[in-house]
Parts: structure tokens; C-alpha cells; sequence
């Protein structure tokens, strides 16, 4: 445990810029709004228009919308069919902030770190809309605005590339080495070491936990508690 709490600290301590995935360490966006029937939405509204053969099998059963959303967009970048998929997505997404569960600690996590001084930012693949909504329905909007950096119309720009922290660490002047991300899946891993910046795994279970050991994140939390009290100094 000792060991653990040192390695959070010299992971948190350093850090003046913290860039924070939404959909896992701030909330679970699909806690009542399941994100797999959103997915199977998804995929009857293409067949529906007769695009049935549009995806595979396997893609035909991804459980991820953004995942039937990429492959969509693999096959028709920029199409108008990509920009209305979009945008059913985004509107899931509002639809489920109404039942999206706080992840237990990241709310005073977020306000002390504010408080004491760093500069703090979403990166994600959700929409930013989604992410302003809620935010400001949590009253902790202030502590990131103008810093959302969500999905946008150029899909190929989606985690794992760093489009989206590169735009935050652009926006607020900040170094790489002076930036953490906290973020509970591979994809989040991989676009933080291609933006060189340090990383912390967030993972609510053994799944999540392993899938960003094996991706190489060295440092993985099931809670954010230890997080907020090594940045209180209370360990």
C-alpha cells in the first residue's frame, strides 16, 4: 500500500495541468441509459436504410456505439450518413446525463484541485455538449470551463489519438511534463503517451483494471479516495 501511495504521489504532486477522460473518472454517462442498447440503436437505424452490410458481423454486435460510429466513418468520412450518426449519438448522450451516476470522489477531487490551483480540462470522446450539461448540473462547470475538449466532426481525431489533449495542453500553455491524465480505458493510455503526458488508470473493476495493465499504465486506482487524500496530504 505504502508503495502505491508513493507512487500516486509523484504522479499528483508534479502535476499543474490535469486532464480528466469524462465517461469513467468523472461519471458513468451510461449508468441508466445503457450503452450497449444505445449501440444496437445504432445498428437497426442503418439496416432500417438498408445498410445492413455497411458493418460486419462483429461490429454488428459492438457493444460501443463509438465503435459502431468509427466504423461507420472508416467506410464514409465526412459523409452526410457519418454526420447524422453523430449527431443521434450526441443526443443519447444528453439524453443520458439525466441518469448519469457520479464516480464516488471525483466531485471534491475535481473542486480541491481547482482549489489549489491547477489548471483542469476534459478530454474525451464524448460529446462536449454532454460534458457541459453535466457538469453544470453537478456545479462544477466552473472548474474546467473553457476547457472541454470533446468528440468533433473529424472522427479519425477520436482517443486514441491525441487530438484532444493536445488541444488542452495547447489552450493552456501547458508542458507535457507538468500535465496528468486520468483516464479508465487503453485507448486513454495510448493517446497520453503520444501527447507525453504522465498518466493515472482509474478502473471501477478487475475487467478495466487489467485491460490498462496490459496496455502498460503502471499506476491503476480502483477508487479516486486514495487520489484525493494524497492530494490533501492526508497520506
Amino acid at each position: 500500500m505504502a508503495e502505491e501511495i508513493e507512487k500516486l504521489r509523484e504522479l499528483i504532486v508534479p502535476a499543474r495541468f490535469v486532464l480528466f477522460d469524462f465517461d469513467g473518472p468523472i461519471c458513468r454517462l451510461f449508468a441508466g441509459h445503457s450503452a450497449e442498447l444505445i449501440a444496437g440503436e445504432q445498428v437497426r437505424w442503418l439496416e432500417e436504410r438498408g445498410l445492413h452490410g455497411l458493418l460486419t458481423k462483429e461490429e454488428r454486435a459492438e457493444p460501443d456505439p463509438h465503435a459502431v460510429l468509427r466504423a461507420v466513418d472508416r467506410r464514409h468520412s465526412g459523409s452526410d450518413l457519418v454526420t447524422e450518426l453523430e449527431e443521434r449519438l450526441t443526443q443519447q448522450e444528453l439524453h443520458a446525463v439525466a441518469s448519469a451516476w457520479p464516480t464516488q470522489y471525483a466531485d471534491p477531487l475535481i473542486m480541491t484541485w481547482h482549489a489549489m490551483g491547477s489548471r483542469l480540462a476534459v478530454t474525451t470522446n464524448n460529446s462536449p455538449r454532454a460534458v457541459t450539461r453535466y457538469l453544470e448540473g453537478r456545479h462544477i462547470s466552473h472548474c474546467f470551463t473553457p476547457h472541454i475538449y470533446g468528440r468533433t466532426k473529424d472522427l479519425h481525431l477520436l482517443k486514441p489519438h491525441p487530438h484532444c489533449l493536445n488541444r488542452a495542453l495547447n489552450a493552456m500553455g501547458a508542458k507535457p511534463a507538468a500535465a496528468l491524465m486520468i483516464g479508465d480505458a487503453p485507448t486513454d493510455y495510448e493517446a497520453a503517451q503520444e501527447a507525453g503526458v504522465n498518466f493515472l488508470g482509474y478502473a471501477r473493476n478487475e475487467r478495466k483494471a487489467k485491460l490498462l495493465r496490459g496496455a502498460g499504465a503502471e499506476c491503476v486506482v480502483g477508487s479516486l479516495e486514495p487520489v484525493l487524500r494524497v492530494l490533501r496530504g492526508e497520506a
